[in-house]
């Protein structure tokens, strides 16, 4: 190594070791490694009476709490094939319909094809994709409906993750629990910075 070469790999790394003396929390990246861009999430849902929407925001905090994560939320017929295609991660929410997703949500589902073309080329492969939901009883149908919105983005070849709890974040809006209580917005919340930590995780590092 010539001693030009060694001057410039050793100037950076001191300069690293004197940021390290003064916070242990420096980060250090060299001159010559290029930034990781910002994770985009899309977070969408549909919501009537206002509580599915309740928890999107929720999840929408999450994964802003992680840093470099720009979080985009629409509402499932105000999505648009530039905010599908352009994000890393998606995470959808539904209230529970007769025990599954509601029919605004299944239409959006079946809009990747009809409107934005996601077949044959399988568009929507090894992005991340997560699910929420809302319903007015304890076993209302929130896991089957989690599960069927999984199941559509497992169908699109995506990787799907958790978060909230075992297959995503719900909350219990009638009866002993009305509305959305602190637990399941945590719930939500978690949910949104975990699928922002996957994608992080999981997004290729630009080329030199």
């Amino acid at each position: 190594m010539t001693p030009g070469n060694l001057n410039r790999f050793f100037t950076p790394l001191v300069l690293c070791l004197v940021s390290a003396s003064v916070t242990l929390d420096s980060t250090c990246v060299f001159a010559d490694e290029p930034a990781r861009p910002a994770v985009k999430v899309l977070v969408a849902y549909h919501s009537l009476s206002g509580n599915t929407e309740r928890m999107a925001e929720a999840v929408v905090e999450g994964a802003k709490g992680l840093p470099d994560t720009t979080v985009v939320l629409k509402r499932v017929g105000q999505v648009t094939a530039e905010d599908l295609f352009s994000s890393d991660a998606i995470i959808i929410g539904s209230p529970v319909y007769w025990s599954n997703m509601s029919g605004e949500v299944k239409t959006f589902f079946d809009n990747w094809q009809f409107k934005f073309g996601v077949f044959p080329e399988f568009k929507m492969k090894n992005k991340i994709g997560a699910a929420f939901a809302t319903g007015g009883q304890v076993s209302s149908g929130k896991e089957v409906t989690m599960l069927t919105i999984l199941a559509a983005m497992l169908g699109n070849q995506m990787i799907v993750v958790s978060g909230g709890g075992a297959f995503g974040a719900s909350a219990t809006t009638e009866g002993d629990s009305p509305g959305i209580d602190k637990k399941e917005l945590a719930d939500a919340q978690a949910l949104g910075r975990r699928v922002a930590e996957v994608a992080a995780m999981l997004r290729p590092a630009p080329k030199h």
